[in-house]
């Protein structure tokens, strides 16, 4: 039988990872719901389907909302907010599937030099998407 460790006290990186995480899944559903609210405002309500509609609201790209009948693309649609509000979607969403993913390492892997392997590399990836999401998100903004 195996012993439990006791968790320590005070500021550790599982509490840290373990806020982060309640805080990250909280600000994708209201980045989430800001993206659905704000492209009801802007014209989608009456000039795109539902899957485009949903698409800017996970991702929204100025690009989705060209491919629609959205009269003029340049009104509200292309502007800065929505690139910062495109990274942050990419940033919680990344570190919340990263922190989930080292927490399925924590649960299931029993050897410390494969979790510390694992670990490293969960952390190479996080840091190769966040990377490579916001170079997309700049170079596609206009």
């Amino acid at each position: 039988m195996q012993t439990r460790i006791t968790p320590q006290r005070g500021l550790t990186l599982d509490y840290l990872m373990w806020l982060i995480t309640r805080i990250s899944g909280l600000a994708i559903i209201l980045l989430a719901l800001t993206g659905l609210g704000m492209g009801l405002f802007l014209g989608a309500r009456l000039q795109m389907d539902m899957v485009a509609l949903l698409r800017w609201t996970f991702f929204p790209n100025y690009n989705h909302v060209l491919n629609t009948n959205v009269p003029d693309v340049t009104l509200g649609w292309v502007s800065a907010f929505w690139q910062v509000m495109q990274m942050l979607v990419v940033i919680f969403a990344g570190t919340h599937a990263a922190n989930g993913l080292r927490m399925i390492t924590e649960d299931y892997l029993g050897h410390r030099i494969g979790r510390s392997i694992l670990r490293g590399f969960f952390l190479l990836l996080w840091v190769a998407f966040l990377v490579l999401a916001i170079t997309v998100i700049v170079g596609s903004a206009y």
